[in-house]
């Protein structure tokens, strides 16, 4: 193609050219003050507004800074003029537009910046994964880069829905020690009246390549699971947890997760909220009044009620990090488990699949912290970003017209009882509903690991609630290498799969939900389990025990197992207590547990174990610095006096 051929030398238009122009008219509303006092950054900005603009008369306003992971483009009509990563950023600038007119409606003046994310469905089963947590800490300080270059903003508002740009933002706000900061959840995915879900429809590869779905079908599964071009996954995975998280926080106004997205609700949500963030300004309240010890364990308490996604153990530290507060530890999680009863029936947990909108119209999180209330186990006396207490709050909803109407239309439009999606805590006991989250140990994970044990295939539990599971280990060291004999036939019930080497520094901590979901829709799939040092999709479910510690490359014992070593996994999921052993080599003859531990403990690491060779270096950067850090277990997060630490004993070395 010649040079020529790039141009459209037909357009005559593009001679038509100013070299010059006026400027806005008017006059900027300096004083002698501001002139001799204020950083000339402050009056430049002022400049650069009405250069945008805006009216100059107006631009000594309090600003507010609009802080979203908006994605693609879209048309006058919705459509998209250049696509999105995923239907969660996509329609945010809706969101946006009605917090700004908000905003300015109440003399205030609106900023709008953007760090958009990634969509982990998109890049499952690609090297795009192993940057899809590290991505997480990138975007969460340049987020906090962004709110440092409006050095005068009174507030930020967050504008964010999904698995990894909603806990980055959340870790931005949360470091906003001294401003009002509240954050808009970008809601959820409308399911389609008769598709799949999200989290099913990733599984056609699977299903077809097992004989358990037609080419047809596939085609046409994939087409229609998206029935609105906006939200998070119709399911309760890592977008879905984030935003009640959020609201569990105090950081969110009440009732705002899992809004259907682009509905007038969802868009009352970002008014309401501008309106929040002006009235917080107002009285002074700051992030740091919102976010305390005490706000951590009510959003715990609420993950642990609606069953949410493994992926919160590594986030709410790292916003607990930023805000300066407790990081909660494994027995903080274990304590709160064990208090809090599972109460939401939605997907991927059951035992009925409702989608999330379904939750929201139940009454969604202050519905279910009602019932928390009820137990006795809220700290009710935290501030919000209502400026009124989280007691204040419940008492509000409880007598609320809103309340009552969206549960009346839940029945009405679905012929679902509010009570059948969140349940009392007796109903949800007799439905059999058990605590969220368990962390086996054993000589595989002397560090510890985690299963949501809630979410085992209730047919594989026994009547006193323990999944058990003994056989020989199939290992692999790719979740790539897993996939392909699934789809190959190559697995079978009883197996037990082995998926080393995707801990954070083979990986980046990978999910994989390739595996999962694929075990969750094959018809022998609830008779197979996984462990692996890399981490789950929030919409995982069955017999999956990730984050093994410590990990394959790190000296971890998970790393040294082999195919056809006989494993043991036992999982109380009533106590919320589980074990993960190798016992040998022999199923015939198979030594005392002590000897099992020290055998394993002798042997070397898989001889073929070492990170993807296609493992981008600024993850290798990610691993090293959240390694020094303190791990997965305090989140993943950067901790600069720990670096800083550790570098100066470097240095120092004589």
């Amino acid at each position: 193609m010649s040079v020529s051929a790039i141009f459209d030398d037909d357009n005559r238009d593009i001679y038509r050219v100013r070299t010059h122009a006026a400027g806005p008219q008017g006059e900027l509303p300096l004083t002698a003050e501001m002139l001799i006092n204020r950083p000339s950054g402050d009056i430049f900005g002022m400049t650069m507004n009405a250069g945008m603009g805006w009216a100059p008369d107006e631009l000594n306003r309090d600003g507010i800074l609009l802080l979203s992971t908006l994605g693609g483009l879209r048309g006058p009509e919705g459509k998209p003029v250049a696509l999105a990563l995923h239907q969660g950023h996509y329609e945010l600038d809706i969101q946006m537009k009605a917090a700004a007119d908000v905003i300015k409606t109440h003399n205030a003046l609106p900023y709008a910046v953007y760090v958009s994310d990634p969509c982990d469905g998109r890049t499952q089963g690609t090297t795009g994964m192993f940057d899809s947590l590290p991505y997480r800490n990138d975007a969460s300080m340049v987020m906090r880069r962004l709110i440092r270059s409006l050095p005068d903003a009174k507030a930020v508002i967050g504008v964010a829905t999904c698995d990894k740009g909603l806990p980055a933002t959340m870790m931005a706000l949360a470091s906003q020690h001294h401003k009002a900061t509240v954050l808009i959840p970008g809601g959820a995915t409308l399911p389609a009246l008769h598709g799949e879900d999200n989290g099913k429809v990733q599984t056609i590869g699977a299903r077809f390549a097992n004989g358990e779905l037609t080419l047809q079908g596939a085609r046409q599964a994939g087409c229609k699971a998206c029935a609105s071009s906006g939200g998070g996954c119709q399911f309760l995975g890592t977008a879905g947890t984030s935003q009640v998280v959020a609201e569990g926080l105090g950081l969110a106004i009440p009732h705002s997760a899992l809004a259907p997205s682009g509905e007038p609700v969802w868009q009352e949500i970002a008014r309401a909220s501008a309106r929040a963030a002006l009235q917080l300004c107002q009285k002074g309240i700051t992030t740091k009044d919102i976010l305390t010890d005490k706000a951590f364990e009510n959003a715990m308490m609420v993950h642990a009620a609606f069953g949410g996604s493994t992926n919160l153990l590594l986030h709410i530290p790292a916003i607990a990090h930023q805000a300066g507060c407790h990081i909660p530890t494994v027995e903080d999680w274990i304590r709160i488990n064990k208090q809090v009863p599972r109460l939401v029936s939605v997907l991927p947990n059951g035992p009925v699949y409702h989608p999330t909108v379904n939750a929201f119209m139940a009454g969604g999180v202050p519905e279910v912290m009602l019932h928390l209330r009820s137990l006795g186990l809220l700290h009710e006396e935290v501030m919000t970003v209502t400026g009124n207490t989280l007691k204040e709050n419940l008492d509000w909803w409880e007598q609320s017209e809103r309340r009552q109407r969206f549960k009346a239309l839940l029945l009405e439009q679905e012929q679902v009882a509010a009570e059948e999606v969140i349940m009392s805590p007796q109903q949800a006991a007799r439905r059999g509903l058990t605590s969220t989250i368990t962390f086996p140990v054993g000589n595989i994970a002397p560090e510890g690991s985690v299963i949501k044990s809630t979410a085992i295939d209730a047919s594989v539990i026994n009547e006193e609630g323990v999944y058990y599971h003994k056989g020989a280990a199939k290992v692999y060291l790719s979740e790539k290498a897993a996939i392909y004999d699934i789809k190959h036939d190559k697995i079978k019930a009883g197996d037990i799969l082995v998926i080393i080497g995707a801990g954070p520094s083979g990986t980046g901590m990978e999910e994989t939900y390739q595996v999962t979901s694929a075990l969750k829709h094959l018809s022998y799939g609830k008779h197979v389990s996984l462990i692996t040092d890399a981490r789950f999709s929030g919409v995982s479910t069955g017999a999956c025990i990730g984050h093994v510690g410590p990990e394959a490359l790190a000296g971890g014992p998970i790393g040294k197992l082999r195919t056809g070593d006989i494993v043991e996994i036992k999982i109380d999921c009533k106590q919320l207590q589980g074990e993960v052993n190798f016992l040998g080599t022999d199923s015939d003859a198979l030594p005392s547990r002590e000897e099992a531990t020290a055998l394993l403990n002798a042997r070397s690491s898989h001889p073929d174990l070492m990170p993807d060779p296609e493992l981008p270096e600024d993850t290798r950067l990610w691993a090293m610095l959240q390694a020094v850090s303190g791990g997965t277990w305090r989140g993943c997060i950067y901790d600069v006096n720990k670096i800083s630490e550790a570098l100066q004993n470097i240095i120092n070395k004589p």
